[in-house]
């Protein structure tokens, strides 16, 4: 099935092709790893000089982080051009290991500035792309953010999906799990070679180059479907483990977090990505905490009571609601209590402008969840990048719904576009899909998304 992606919407050059059938023969038959000798040989034999990347991500108003796995330990040159005056810096990283994932942060550029960039090993170009800087956190400044869930392995593949998404000048895509690995369990080594099958995809190497990315992961992602916490048959040695290869793997903001948790600001938006699979605790099913877990559960309140950012999106890798499938792997039917509180939180201390996302349940629908006061929130799930067939579209009760597709055939992606003029500041959410059709449109004043002073 692996090999049979490698074309499955384009031809690959032959060597890229060569090399990941190399490298998953090793990966098959051995507990290894992409700094293991026999995957560094198949690279050189293959004139490959990066395995993986570069891939976007943690976009500031002053850099970015640009995340690569070398295959030789030759230093890589990176040339950042602003657009707007061809003013050029320089910078280089030095490879610790070949087959080791690395990052380079660039902190010295001027924000809400287009810039295109190009790496070279031995001046030879062996990548380029392009990126906007965030703009300042003070400023007014139109942002648009994509995201979605479930690209699976097959939607990464997809030329016309990820064409479309780079049209909408994004400043950043979040993409809420399920994203490349496919139930791999505890087989470190298939985790990593379902990476590989990413990473040299064309149209991913495109989506990653030139917009930033942030992660979460979700059960396929894990371990297996609806798998979370430390099930029967696993150890905490491997949950560790498995995060560790997660953060080797990805390009999110560091932090030193239990989970894979983690916050950060893109202009007037903070943006919340919550680990909603390895803290949970299935013995504690029904239970207050069982869900985000103690630690992450109050971090989460910290980040919301101190955020300045009139915006704020918040992702959970399955569904917030119970709308679907009678919430089966949803927060509400894990811990309806935790929930809760974050809810009564963020009504109590008026904290406005909060969205919530999710994915897990293949398709795309929008929700609202009522609560006291008449103060409802809004739930955007966009859980189709691969166009894996899912549950129905539409809940049995859809007086909270705001629309609802199915999964099987349909690839699309959300949009979130704010205005944070003074006068009048809202978001458009949007679904478009893979050919840049606007299936939904919802305009969301921030009235709409602030409690109300009791």
């Amino acid at each position: 099935m692996d090999t049979m992606l490698l074309n499955s919407y384009e031809t690959l050059p032959s060597n890229i092709t060569s090399f990941y059938l190399d490298a998953r023969a090793v990966f098959e038959k051995n507990k290894v790893n992409f700094t293991d000798i026999q995957i560094v040989e198949a690279a050189t034999k293959n004139n490959i000089r990066l395995m993986g990347g570069p891939m976007l991500g943690d976009v500031k108003e002053n850099g970015i982080s640009i995340w690569f796995r070398p295959s030789n330990e030759l230093p890589i040159h990176i040339k950042v051009i602003a657009l707007h005056s061809n003013e050029e810096n320089s910078y280089t990283l030095k490879p610790v290991a070949a087959g080791r994932a690395q990052r380079i942060v660039i902190n010295d550029l001027s924000p809400s500035t287009n810039y295109k960039y190009v790496v070279l090993s031995q001046d030879i170009k062996i990548a380029e792309g392009a990126f906007q800087t965030a703009p300042k956190t003070d400023e007014n400044t139109p942002l648009r953010l994509t995201f979605g869930s479930c690209f699976h392995k097959i939607g990464l593949h997809n030329p016309n999906l990820i064409n479309t998404i780079l049209k909408r000048k994004t400043n950043a895509m979040l993409l809420l799990g399920d994203i490349a690995v496919d139930d791999r369990e505890n087989n470190f080594n298939m985790h990593s070679s379902d990476y590989l099958l990413r990473d040299v995809s064309q149209s991913w190497k495109k989506l990653a180059a030139n917009v930033a990315l942030y992660t979460s992961w979700d059960d396929h992602d894990y371990l297996n479907n609806d798998l979370s916490g430390i099930p029967e048959n696993f150890t905490e040695e491997e949950r560790e483990k498995l995060r560790t290869l997660w953060r080797q793997n990805w390009n999110n903001p560091q932090n030193d977090a239990a989970g894979i948790y983690f916050t950060t600001r893109i202009g007037q938006v903070e943006i919340i990505m919550l680990d909603t699979r390895s803290c949970r605790k299935i013995e504690e099913r029904g239970e207050y905490g069982s869900y985000l877990g103690a630690e992450q559960q109050e971090w989460l309140k910290s980040i919301l009571k101190n955020s300045t950012a009139p915006f704020k999106i918040i992702s959970s890798g399955t569904m917030w609601s119970d709308y679907i499938t009678n919430g089966k792997d949803s927060w509400g039917t894990w811990d309806t209590l935790a929930r809760e509180e974050i809810f009564n939180l963020i009504k109590e201390e008026n904290i406005p402008g909060v969205l919530l996302i999710s994915g897990d349940r293949h398709g795309a629908r929008g929700f609202t969840i009522p609560g006291t006061s008449g103060f409802k929130f809004y739930e955007f799930e966009a859980a189709s990048l691969g166009g894996v067939p899912g549950p129905p579209a539409m809940a049995n009760d859809t007086s909270n719904q705001l629309f609802g597709y199915h999964g099987e055939g349909l690839k699309a992606f959300g949009e979130f576009t704010f205005n944070t003029e003074e006068n009048k500041p809202q978001v458009t959410f949007r679904l478009i899909d893979e050919f840049g059709n606007v299936m939904e449109k919802h305009i969301l004043s921030y009235d709409m998304l602030t409690p109300k002073k009791q």
